[in-house]
């Protein structure tokens, strides 16, 4: 029985390690035997999670094939990644990968680095924030004196509280969009919203198109639905959507999804413009696809009197077009997984019908405080207090980085909680790797794309400031150095315990 469960093409893998190495060459730096730069990529690519662990790798003489390289090039690759334990081969069988005994299983999402590990690494992986006391504490003491009547009850409730809904409903039309506490559903975080969205509208190997970059953890959602995704790339900087792309890959590819987050975009920061949401809208109508708008990070402006554009729902305010997915994790706290769908009534049925099948419905007790914090004005302090400490967070990351790694390009977004920046020519998937070496957590750009884009890129969040920030660049200058020089196979100084 073979050892493997999935399998890599020559051309894929040959692909995705050539996206690594298409990066300008950094004076100084120490030239590696091909066979050497071979295997260090497809290391990386199985550390990563863009090749999947037991993925059979192709036979030496196709690979070499698809690389233009000598068959002996390969084959002394293959042998040094069965030295570090990253290859196993059995005649008959093939090669595939693997990961050394002790090393934990890659992924390719955006998980929390557990907290035993925070002492002495500088978490750059997640962008969430700490609660913003007291209201968190507030909001669950509200809850706990609300919750009398529902504990006389089953507890199920498949569209949410219908106090929380209707809470909701009317503040998208205090926004000026008409809506009915039917036209929404509570979930489980906007993570649990894009899920139940997928499964109802695009079935395994329906197409789905994508903003590229965009957030890792949802793309990898949809791959592991069996979506079929299709990039679309952003315009240059924080310009937002490139419509003429837009408008050509709906009208060629006839996606059934496509996912957007138009307001302060992850990974850039990018705020689309009230003329694009309303061209993005008519040319989703047009193709006959569902556009998907997440306005998780809706909240977060963070220059004063910025004026936001009117919510890509607000030019399909039936929502028979336009399903918007909002949430409390990003605006409030990431451990209050409270989100919701905004759509016509017949989609918002079809999605609680479906959650018998699923999750059944979103904790009664969650739902409660956050009602209580819309109702109370607690909802819109806490937002404040978000803001200035992401703000403040922001510009510390922004003038460290730019003192320690003043040969890295970024612009500054206007709110969200990314920054979006080129390393300077370096891999961004071996200084993530080299980083962890020397105490700092930092996903590299390919997590943001669709096989293989965006190697020279690292997406820093606004999660610490002051001397943590500070600390922080100066990790990543360390990396940097060590990826440059092309010592990153050595062994790094261990990071020190820092406390801010």
């Amino acid at each position: 029985m073979a050892e493997w469960t999935s399998a890599v093409g020559a051309a894929q893998l040959a692909r995705l390690i050539t996206s690594q190495q298409e990066r300008p060459a950094v004076p100084g730096a120490r030239k590696l035997p091909a066979y050497r730069n071979l295997a260090d990529g497809i290391r990386l690519l199985v550390l990563e999670g863009r090749v999947p662990v037991a993925a059979r790798l192709p036979a030496e003489r196709e690979l070499a094939g698809s690389l233009s390289l000598s068959r002996t090039t390969v084959a002394a690759a293959y042998e040094a990644l069965r030295g570090e334990g990253f290859l196993e081969s059995r005649r008959g069988a093939g090669s595939w990968t693997s990961v050394p005994a002790g090393n934990p299983l890659p992924a390719r999402g955006l998980e929390p680095l557990p907290p035993e590990s925070l002492g002495s690494m500088i978490d750059l992986g997640c962008a969430a924030l700490p609660a913003p006391e007291p209201w968190l504490t507030r909001a669950v003491q509200g809850a706990l004196e609300e919750l009398p009547p529902y504990a006389h009850t089953h507890g199920d409730y498949p569209a949410g509280l219908p106090a929380l809904r209707r809470m909701l409903a009317d503040r998208y039309s205090e926004q000026g969009i008409p809506t009915m506490p039917e036209q929404i559903m509570v979930t489980t975080g906007a993570m649990g919203a894009i899920d139940a969205i997928c499964s109802l509208f695009a079935g395994r190997g329906e197409r789905i198109a994508v903003e590229s970059p965009s957030y890792a953890n949802i793309l990898q959602l949809m791959r592991a639905a069996g979506a079929r995704l299709v990039p679309v790339a952003m315009a240059e900087g924080l310009a937002g959507w490139d419509m003429d792309v837009w408008r050509q890959v709906l009208r060629d590819s006839a996606p059934r999804l496509a996912y957007v987050v138009a307001d302060f975009h992850n990974p850039t920061g990018a705020l689309a413009s009230e003329e694009q949401r309303r061209a993005m809208v008519e040319a989703a109508r047009a193709a006959g696809t569902v556009l998907v708008a997440d306005e998780t990070m809706l909240e977060l402006k963070l220059e004063p009197g910025l004026e936001m554009p009117r919510p890509v729902c607000s030019f399909d305010p039936a929502g028979s077009t336009v399903v918007t997915v909002g949430s409390a994790s990003k605006a409030f706290w990431a451990g209050m997984r409270i989100g919701w769908v905004r759509a016509a009534p017949d989609v918002i049925r079809s999605l609680v019908a479906a959650r018998a099948y699923a999750d059944l419905g979103t904790p009664v007790l969650e739902q409660l405080a956050v009602n209580w914090l819309m109702r109370t004005g607690g909802w819109q302090e806490a937002v404040d207090i978000r803001r200035a400490q992401a703000r403040e967070n922001r510009d510390a990351l922004v003038a460290a980085v730019r003192r320690e790694l003043p040969d890295w390009e970024f612009e500054i977004p206007r709110g969200g909680l990314t920054l979006w920046a080129r390393a300077g020519g370096l891999s961004g998937s071996r200084l993530a790797e080299v980083g962890e070496r020397v105490g700092v957590r930092v996903p590299s750009g390919p997590r943001f794309g669709v096989d293989g884009a965006f190697e020279g890129y690292v997406r820093l969040p606004f999660t610490v400031g002051g001397p943590v920030a500070e600390e922080a660049a100066a990790r990543l200058a360390a990396a940097a150095r060590l990826v440059g020089t092309g010592a990153a196979g050595g062994s790094a100084e261990p990071p020190r315990t820092f406390v801010a």
